[in-house]
């Protein structure tokens, strides 16, 4: 006669319970697990991919700003003006004239102490690159460079305007400080 098995029981202080478990999930060995934790870690340090063409454009354009804020520093007028758009450059018409007007109404850009880069935008058709600027009065703008392509590929700075920078830190360290035989103001880059 076949003999019927029936399940083993346990005794608990509820009463008997059937001892029989669900059905385990396939357990992910500890090695595949810490595996993983080291991908995930690496991907999270070493943070977007700096090869790209939006980061390559996004050197550029800072590269240029850059050149011009240091030439300002030095007060090297030609080299200042040679990083403008040949529209500006038209409307200013001498590098005196625009040293002059830099000198006079874009101090923070002329003098600054601080230079954070923010992010490149697109604006109106238009690549705006956003920069945190410590005047030498100690009062943070929002400096907003339009840029303009030339037929060469390279890019000229095609204006500025100032605007507030409400709620604004600029007490950050910097990246690159520009060459200048003066005290040169702090730069640093921050990630899009």
């Amino acid at each position: 006669m076949p003999s019927i098995l029936s399940p083993p029981c346990v005794l608990t202080a509820n009463g008997v319970k059937n001892a029989h478990r669900r059905p385990r999930k396939p357990r992910i060995p500890a090695t595949f697990r810490r595996l993983g934790a080291i991908v995930v870690a690496a991907l999270l340090i070493a943070g977007p991919a700096s090869g790209g063409p939006e980061h390559e454009l996004r050197r550029n354009v800072i590269a240029v700003i850059k050149s011009q804020i240091a030439a300002f520093q030095r007060d090297d007028r030609d080299m200042a003006f040679s990083y403008a758009s040949p529209e500006v450059q038209s409307q200013f018409g001498t590098a005196d004239a625009f040293l002059a007007r830099f000198a006079a109404t874009y101090k923070p850009v002329y003098r600054p102490k601080s230079v954070i880069f923010l992010n490149l935008a697109f604006s109106r058709g238009r690549l705006v690159q956003r920069v945190l600027l410590q005047g030498p009065d100690s009062i943070a703008v929002v400096a907003l460079f339009p840029m303009m392509q030339m037929n060469d590929g390279s890019w000229r700075v095609d204006g500025c305007v100032l605007v507030p920078a409400t709620g604004k830190s600029v007490s950050t360290q910097p990246d690159v400080p520009l060459p200048t035989p003066a005290r040169a103001p702090e730069i640093a880059a921050l990630a899009d």
